[in-house]
């Protein structure tokens, strides 16, 4: 599941700084967005959510857990195995919070700043067109990385709290299911001809 994260988490990174070089710098995108670009970044971005996975396996690997148990959880989450296990798992838990920070925020931190250049970007351009369609190229993006980083990051630093488990399980539901759900929702509005479609369908209940 951390690998999951992680890789999303990069995912939206690399979105976002595509979406940086299209509008900030759009006559170096093909040079600086090229085929070799786009594989080396996928490929890190798997890579780093592999690794990262992998060092939680091991380190779960090393507790003891209780031969008859029940996860008050919807599937194997990390924090729902810390509860249960029968060793010492502060530090585990304390790594998990490092990790939020320094590999979650950090890359929200990326996005935000990707972000911003943008925005100053289009408010540079001079017609309201121009400045509808730069923005409508990232409204889609910035959908998903609010619906997604907010909810997984909320989830991974927020205190434990006594009701802190339904809290968990309603969070890691809107980003384990809600956003892939929505994800070809909100890609597809951007595609003129999905755009169309969905106007005759309203039409015809119009009629």
């Amino acid at each position: 599941m951390f690998s999951l994260l992680e890789q999303s988490f990069f995912l939206l990174t690399s979105m976002a700084y595509d979406r940086y070089v299209a509008i900030c710098i759009p006559l170096h995108y093909n040079v600086m967005m090229n085929k070799r670009t786009c594989v080396i970044l996928a490929i890190f971005c798997c890579n780093i959510g592999t690794f990262n996975s992998l060092m939680y396996a091991l380190l779960i690997s090393q507790l003891s857990f209780p031969i008859s148990s029940e996860i008050n959880h919807f599937f194997c989450h990390m924090k729902s195995l810390l509860r249960i296990s029968c060793n010492d798992s502060k530090n585990i838990a304390i790594l998990i919070t490092v990790d939020g920070i320094v590999l979650g925020f950090a890359t929200f931190i990326l996005i935000l700043t990707s972000y911003m250049y943008i925005i100053s970007a289009i408010l540079k351009i001079h017609t309201s067109a121009g400045r509808l369609k730069a923005f409508s190229s990232c409204s889609s993006h910035i959908i998903i990385v609010v619906l997604f980083c907010l909810t997984s990051l909320t989830l991974n630093m927020k205190s434990e709290t006594e009701s802190s488990q339904e809290q968990d399980k309603i969070l890691s539901m809107v980003y384990i299911a809600l956003v892939p759900m929505l994800n070809p929702l909100v890609y597809s509005l951007r595609n003129k001809e999905v755009l169309k479609a969905i106007n005759e369908v309203f039409s015809k209940f119009k009629n």
